[in-house]
């Protein structure tokens, strides 16, 4: 049982740390949004890969040529929805800026209706993200060569009871669960001390050209 959970932190933790595309969308999103909210995106991305961990435990080598066979179209899909949130990300770093308001509040009046609000990002809310994100990794072509190995190694054991390849599957979510909050967390404090329209803007400007990079480096392979 132990060796199960030991393999199911490895294996989550494998996947979920190295830098691409979901996790500079997490931290993207948890410098726009906060902690809180952003942390409907790391549970998406660590649903799926506790999905894929569960397919992998219970498939096996089965299911590891089929992923194969879809995973060069997977790819493309990835690069496609990489390019949409790339631009939606950096939107409000494009929008122009508002008038300053400083000069209509010399006479005291500081919430005037002649007062313009400082830009801000578009709202979302905890389910949405966990949609967007998790839809992301489902079709991220990193997580699924991934476990496209995974399923064909020996990083469990064949002869495995069902109570071991549940704590596999557990330990790999929880892995990947904490280093997405991680993610979050850290952007988070990124936008606390960007604050105001400017560190908005290079948040929004410097996270969508990331994601947008990231796209392309997916389409030349």
């Amino acid at each position: 049982m132990l060796d199960a959970l030991v393999a199911g932190v490895i294996a989550g933790y494998a996947i979920a740390v190295p830098v691409g595309a979901i996790a500079a969308l997490l931290i993207t999103l948890g410098a726009q949004h906060g902690a809180r909210i952003a942390a409907g995106g790391a549970f998406g991305a660590a649903t799926v890969d506790g999905l894929y961990a569960t397919i992998a435990v219970t498939a096996g080598a089965v299911i590891a040529p089929l992923i194969a066979q879809v995973e060069e179209p997977l790819r493309w899909i990835s690069v496609a929805v990489l390019l949409v949130l790339g631009v939606v990300l950096a939107l409000p770093g494009l929008r122009p800026r508002t008038a300053p308001v400083e000069a209509a509040s010399l006479d005291g009046d500081s919430g005037g209706a002649d007062a313009a609000p400082a830009p801000r990002v578009r709202t979302t809310t905890f389910r949405r993200l966990f949609v967007t994100v998790g839809a992301l990794t489902l079709v991220n072509p990193v997580t699924v060569v991934y476990f496209a190995a995974l399923v064909g190694s020996s990083t469990l054991a064949v002869d495995a009871g069902a109570a071991a390849r549940t704590v596999f599957v557990l330990a790999a979510f929880a892995a990947s669960l904490s280093w997405q909050l991680l993610l979050t967390t850290a952007g988070s404090l990124v936008g606390r001390v960007l604050t105001g329209p400017t560190g908005a803007r290079v948040t929004a400007l410097v996270g969508g050209a990331l994601v947008i990079g990231l796209a392309v480096s997916a389409a030349l392979g």
